[in-house]
């Protein structure tokens, strides 16, 4: 459920997530996938300073590379080398 911070940072940019209002009930995974995949870089990074990048790091890891991922494959590729390198594997 996204509270606080991450319920504003994805209720000023309705356009990641065309599909739904309701920005209370919507889980974090869903907010961090839709930024990855539609955001943009300051998007990524304003992100980050909210949930952290520890954080954002094992739930893209728990979600990006399984069997049915809605992750782009660019995507996988970028962030995978991207935290692999700035965030520590838990």
């Amino acid at each position: 459920m996204a509270t606080g911070a991450l319920r504003d940072f994805i209720a000023a940019r309705p356009h990641l997530i065309w599909y739904s209002k309701d920005y209370d009930g919507m889980d974090e995974n869903v907010i961090v996938e839709a930024t990855l995949n539609y955001g943009t870089w300051d998007d990524v990074q304003e992100l980050i300073r909210i949930v952290g990048i520890e954080r954002v790091a094992n739930i893209f890891r728990a979600d990006a590379f399984r069997q049915r991922t809605n992750y782009r494959k660019q995507v996988r590729n970028y962030f995978r080398l991207y935290f692999n390198k700035y965030a520590h594997v838990a």
